[in-house]
């Protein structure tokens, strides 16, 4: 029988040194050397597991964070990378040649990515709403053969169908990569439900302590290890520092996240009830759009909820303002809690017609719940909202 995901979260990958350590030590190593050129061929040739050089991600640190962040989500193989945009960008170069739909809402460098960037390369890149299937299958069925979406999505925590969505890009030869970043391991298994890749940004819920800035791209190895020339060669390898910071995160992630479920869940309930808000966006509120399909792929509805306040973005401008424990910063996944407005923050590089069209309103405000007591984050809020 399989360990269990918090048993996982602690021991895998970890590899005992000399001294007894229950950890994996740091190695901030550059190159290590070898007892003859045979050994070392045997290495540079893959016929052995070894240490090598650490832009290649041959590093003992990096690569024990590696088969942590493997076993956490199901996959045969995990490549970590200095951020989360790094491991989207090398993914996109290795296996979105032929094309690449983007299926829903996203973070915003990741719009920026798909819809400014890559297009220089000569690579064709879609940018769907998340019900535009049909769409998304005439794209396939004109030869693209990479679909990507997060799940919950951001900011309005749309709930997109991997299994449905696996399935249709499988029938017309494309693959599949869900950004997970928002669910974490804790509550979605994507590999478990079709997908073919996982992508993390690390910086948020499995570092989880804002203090380390990484990205995860995992799936089978067949499929990720053409990516590993492109990380190499564009130097985007996690460095063993930060490796072995986000592997001290992990051992508790499952904590940290099952505590913020609850907390979310709490503010989202409370924040449907404030005259103030308008709109709650949370997966785990019985008539949001998605429940019925969070609750059939998901174990967990995240620590992440969105509110649209009454009254416009002046109006959402002044509660982002007011608020006292939720610190006014991007970013997400940490023990502190933050707000953003987005129109101003992660979609603020959007046009406001691309923002309106994806049901990004200015009055909008994205709330990342952390460890505080669910008492003291609403009472902040109705402050705020008051």
């Amino acid at each position: 029988m399989p360990e269990g995901l918090s048993t996982r979260c602690v021991h895998a990958g970890e590899f005992d040194d000399a001294h007894g350590s229950p950890h994996t030590p740091l190695y901030n190593t550059t190159t290590f050397k070898f007892a003859s050129t045979a050994d070392l061929l045997d290495v540079v040739d893959g016929r052995k597991p070894g240490s090598l050089y650490t832009r290649y991600g041959l590093n003992p640190t990096v690569q024990a964070l590696e088969a942590k962040l493997a076993s956490l989500e199901g996959a045969e193989m995990a490549w970590a990378f200095c951020s989360g945009m790094a491991a989207e960008a090398a993914l996109f170069l290795a296996h979105g040649r032929d094309g690449i739909v983007c299926l829903g809402d996203a973070y915003g460098g990741t719009l920026e990515l798909l819809g400014s960037q890559i297009g220089l390369l000569g690579i064709r890149t879609h940018l769907l709403l998340g019900n535009e299937l049909e769409l998304a299958e005439s794209h396939l069925k004109d030869g693209c053969r990479l679909v990507f979406l997060e799940t919950p999505t951001n900011p309005t925590l749309e709930v997109l169908d991997i299994r449905r969505i696996a399935d249709l890009c499988h029938r017309n030869g494309a693959l599949l990569a869900v950004d997970n970043t928002f669910a974490a391991p804790v509550n979605q298994q994507p590999l478990a439900l079709g997908a073919d890749f996982v992508v993390h940004s690390a910086t948020k819920y499995l570092g989880g302590h804002s203090d380390l800035t990484a990205g995860v791209l995992a799936g089978s190895k067949e499929l990720v290890m053409p990516v590993w020339n492109w990380r190499k060669n564009l130097g985007s390898t996690i460095a063993p520092e930060t490796a072995a910071l986000l592997s001290r995160s992990l051992r508790t992630l499952v904590v940290r996240v099952a505590r913020q479920n609850l907390t979310a869940q709490a503010v989202a309930e409370a924040m449907a009830r404030h005259a103030q808000v308008a709109r709650v966006y949370y997966p785990g509120l019985p008539d949001f759009p998605g429940h019925e399909l969070a609750k059939s792929q998901m174990r967990g509805f995240g620590g992440m909820l969105s509110i649209e306040v009454k009254g416009g973005g002046e109006a959402a401008t002044r509660v982002a303002d007011r608020l006292k424990l939720f610190a006014l910063a991007p970013s997400l996944g940490g023990a502190e809690s933050l707000v953003t407005q987005p129109c101003t923050t992660t979609h603020h590089g959007l046009p406001p017609e691309e923002r309106m069209r994806r049901g990004i309103s200015d009055a909008m405000l994205r709330l990342s719940v952390g460890l505080e007591d669910a008492a003291d984050l609403i009472a902040d809020l109705n402050q705020a909202l008051g």
